[in-house]
């Protein structure tokens, strides 16, 4: 198996990655030993957002490239990404309100905004009436725009992409071992599949985009000299019945100056995150502590008046941020940027490591880490600020494809053509065309069949967890 580039991840790292290079005119190979977005990737908080916390620590770069990659990826895949409003309450304890005012005047204006309202001042009894949520000591408050993502299947749409484009896509696969040939000229590769046979690919270049793992993938598959030094931060979330009132999106501001999202959630659920402590171990054993439990039920009893105990919890996650090693910070100050570490030249086949990164950042992390390879390999130029991902055909109008779905198969339940639609985009034509059997619960055979056949499923967790909801 010969390939001009092997990515090694299936994250939304790797798979941005991937598909960039397929489109620019290289053989892409991507590798994943798990399945599409198994890991960090599929625990996040569901947001495209510029980071509005981040101009506390002055990360002005960080919050304006988040903000113009929010635009630009609403546009590629408005099915799995929509607009969300985030409603901020002050307190007499947190910063003057002028302040938080005219830091959301910059975050509104850092880039160029078309598709989003910007912020305002409100009085919560005003906006809500009798319908207000918060406790009465609440009065104040802001309303911000930024994005809400199915973050698993954005991974996805990237390989289905890579894979219509004439890339190559390996789930349930391990890189065990990388190595230069002899004449420097590729790397010599080593796979072994779920079943234990084994894989022997060559390629010209190779990334290490494994996330959390990327220091373990230096010092073990490539046995990089100088292997990265990543740290591990913990971000657990917690899924409550949704709370009472609570139909909105709201951004937090703990004691200790963290910010938590209250966020609605699958239609019944109210989703609340994220946490950030320093993880030891194997970022697959990341869980929810029951101290970071009690943490983020605190955190919303402080402003709601519908209070959460972690005894209402039907679910939690966690995931574990690969964030540049810097021991002198607290977790929550550990910058969310993205670095490179490029091995290689004319003379030797190039071996390019990427650390950190956020899921907002993730198209222009591709386009920046493959121009790390201009001169090495033949490539063309980037090509994904304006590309549409897979089933984001159906364009910004969602309602108006929703209502011209329903009127081509009204036979099925208007709340299974929103999933649907919401899930699978332009997709969802084939998929009501021809459902099979109803499987029960809203889950039908022919979905089924889409998720093995073009989106890379194989389990039930891969079905359930990570693409259809």
């Amino acid at each position: 198996m010969d390939c001009d580039l092997l990515v090694i991840g299936g994250g939304v790292n790797g798979a941005a990655i991937a598909r960039d290079a397929q489109g620019r005119g290289l053989k892409t190979l991507l590798v994943e030993r798990d399945d599409l977005a198994s890991g960090t990737s599929s625990a996040s908080s569901k947001l495209i957002h510029g980071g509005l916390r981040y101009l506390e620590s002055y990360d002005f770069k960080l919050v304006r490239h988040a903000l113009r990659e929010r635009e630009l990826l609403l546009r590629a895949a408005p099915h799995i990404i929509w607009p969300l409003r985030f409603y901020l309450p002050h307190s007499s304890a947190q910063r003057p309100r002028w302040m938080i005012r005219l830091g959301l005047f910059v975050y509104d204006n850092s880039a160029k905004r078309a598709l989003l309202p910007g912020s305002r001042s409100l009085r919560f009894a005003q906006e809500f009436g009798t319908a207000n949520p918060l406790k009465p000591n609440f009065k104040h408050g802001f309303v911000y725009s930024d994005c809400w993502v199915q973050d698993a299947r954005l991974v996805v749409l990237m390989a289905q992409d890579l894979v219509a484009r004439g890339g190559q896509v390996l789930t349930r696969t391990e890189v065990t071992r990388a190595r230069r040939a002899a004449d420097q000229s590729h790397w010599n590769c080593t796979l072994r599949a779920q079943d234990g046979e084994l894989i022997y690919a060559k390629a010209r270049a190779l990334v290490n985009a494994a996330g959390p793992w990327a220091d373990q993938v230096d010092e073990t598959v490539v046995a990089k000299i100088k292997p990265g030094k990543l740290r591990h931060v913990r971000g657990s979330h917690i899924v409550v019945p949704k709370l009472t009132g609570i139909d909105q999106a709201f951004l937090l501001q703990n004691s200790d100056g963290r910010a938590v999202f209250v966020l609605p959630y699958e239609q019944d659920f109210t989703l609340i995150g994220t946490t950030d402590v320093n993880h030891e171990g194997d970022p697959k054993s990341a869980r929810c502590t029951p101290e970071e439990a009690v943490y983020l039920c605190t955190a919303v009893n402080r402003y709601f008046a519908a209070q959460v105990t972690p005894e209402q919890i039907v679910w939690q996650f966690a995931g574990v941020r690969p964030l540049l090693f810097d021991a002198d910070k607290a977790a929550a100050k550990v910058s969310r940027d993205y670095s490179f570490s490029l091995e290689g030249s004319l003379d030797q086949a190039p071996l390019l490591c990427v650390y950190g990164g956020k899921l907002t950042a993730c198209r222009v992390l591709a386009q920046d880490a493959l121009a790390h390879f201009e001169g090495l390999l033949p490539m063309t130029k980037p090509w994904t600020a304006h590309a549409v991902l897979p089933g984001g055909d159906i364009g910004l109008d969602f309602d108006g494809a929703l209502a011209s779905l329903h009127a081509d198969f009204s036979g099925v339940p208007l709340q299974i053509l929103h999933r649907w639609l919401r899930n699978y985009g332009s997709f969802a034509q084939g998929i009501a065309a021809n459902p099979g059997a109803h499987l029960g619960d809203g889950v039908y055979e022919g979905e089924v069949k889409h998720l093995l056949e073009a989106e890379f499923a194989r389990t039930c967790n891969d079905i359930l967890w990570r693409r259809s909801k």
